[in-house]
């Protein structure tokens, strides 16, 4: 599916634009500013051969946009899935730039994909296409221009793979050009598991604000099972909450005494899918996950999950967005008029770069921390991104997105002015 195919409502960039649009119009934005930022600094469109098993050559299309970097590097992730096309790359390249933002950290945003089903390709089928697609955008990253990591349908070995490449390049081994690694290669302690470790973080960051007690096994739906999802299953779980439905692409399922996690984990290891475990509760849809009667729901799949003719179906209390954009602003605007707390996922899932920074200091300087070191960093980083972003919300009655958008806007903003127009 192509750029072209997709509905206004469903184009991830159209929401992001919507979405900045909205946040910048809330923050008075100069006008001349407003134009800078609504527009992705450079894009580059690739289309490269990957040699297969049987020894055909199929032909790929990649991507790798960089939204903006007045505050630093280009920093996001690479990901394989067969809808990645230019909008959707262009629209998480511009969440990168708020995420990195809204955490102060020093980077703009970024973000690749290659147009395939990675879970259809062999172990060395991946490989080749990793090292041809890093060759041909070797021309945008490196560690101190643009530094990838790990995003949907790809994984820590996808990111070694491009490491060694771009090091093969270069003629001597650049651990820093990418994050999200495997730990023996120089990646960070609690990488992993940092996305929904922040996501934990935020929950409970907002749920204390509000009053709410957090140990009381708040339920929690979890939609997608990817590295974040079945992060966050493991994660919310440790901490006393009560999940009691996670799914992946095809559906999920649902105990409401709470999924027992090992019986989930032994089905998986040998080779079920979640939506097809009936040994850990009753089978369900995706649609029907969004709209169980749980405290906290947690898109963390893929994009446009919520939307216009679903949301009303929501009767979750906070969403805590785990994935990037799952909400269209139709969905979002429906939700604050009837009093549901979202976090977003500018902050919600932003645990994973914050990690992924402290891996490129540590890979830059090779000196590396201890998982607890990197665990109170990530814990403290989380609690004042949500504070800033929450006594905003309080202070001029909006939501936590648009006090999110504007605590990122006003930060790259003021970067962009004080560097000035070059020449």
């Amino acid at each position: 599916m192509s750029e072209h195919d997709r509905s206004v409502s469903e184009n991830p960039y159209a929401v992001a634009l919507a979405q900045f649009d909205q946040a910048a119009k809330q923050s008075n934005l100069d006008a001349d500013l407003w134009e800078v930022l609504r527009r992705p600094k450079r894009e580059l469109v690739v289309n490269f051969p990957v040699e297969m098993d049987d020894g055909s050559i199929q032909m790929h299309t990649g991507y790798r946009v960089h939204h903006n970097v007045a505050r630093g590097p280009a920093k996001g992730g690479i990901r394989y899935h067969p809808r990645a096309d230019l909008d959707e790359v262009r629209a998480l390249a511009m969440w990168m730039t708020w995420k990195c933002a809204v955490m102060n950290l020093p980077y703009g945003g970024a973000k690749g994909g290659v147009a395939v089903n990675s879970s259809s390709l062999s172990q060395r089928e991946l490989e080749n296409l990793t090292r041809r697609y890093t060759s041909e955008i070797i021309p945008l990253i490196g560690p101190e221009a643009d530094i990838p990591a790990p995003d949907v349908g790809t994984n820590a070995q996808v990111m070694a793979w491009f490491m060694d490449t771009y090091s093969m390049h270069m003629g001597h081994s650049v651990p820093a050009v990418v994050t999200g690694k495997p730990v023996e290669v120089g990646g960070s302690e609690g990488r992993s598991l940092a996305t929904s470790t922040g996501m934990l973080v935020a929950t409970d960051e907002v749920l204390r604000r509000q009053g709410t007690p957090v140990a009381d096994e708040a339920t929690v739906a979890i939609q997608g099972a990817g590295n974040v999802g079945w992060g966050a299953l493991e994660v919310f779980g440790d901490a006393g909450y009560l999940v009691v439905a996670i799914s992946d692409s095809r559906g999920g399922v649902y105990n409401p005494s709470g999924l027992d996690r090992a019986v989930l984990a032994e089905h998986v290891r040998g080779g079920g899918r979640i939506s097809n475990c009936d040994a850990a509760g009753d089978l369900i849809t995706n649609d029907q996950l969004l709209s169980l009667d749980v405290d906290v729901l947690a898109p963390s799949a893929i994009e446009g999950q919520i939307h216009g003719e679903n949301v009303s179906d929501v009767r979750a209390q906070l969403v805590v967005e785990g994935a990037n954009g799952p909400m269209t602003p139709d969905a979002d605007k429906e939700l604050w008029d009837r009093g549901v707390v979202v976090i977003p996922d500018i902050l919600a899932n932003a645990g994973g770069v914050t990690v992924s920074y402290f891996e490129w200091v540590q890979g830059l300087q090779q000196f590396f921390w201890t998982g607890d070191q990197i665990a109170e960093r990530l814990s403290t980083h989380m609690r004042q991104a949500v504070a800033s972003v929450w006594d905003l919300s309080v202070a001029n009655s909006t939501s936590l997105r648009e006090a999110a958008y504007s605590v990122a806007i006003r930060r790259v903003a003021e970067a962009t002015r004080l560097r000035g127009i070059y020449p």
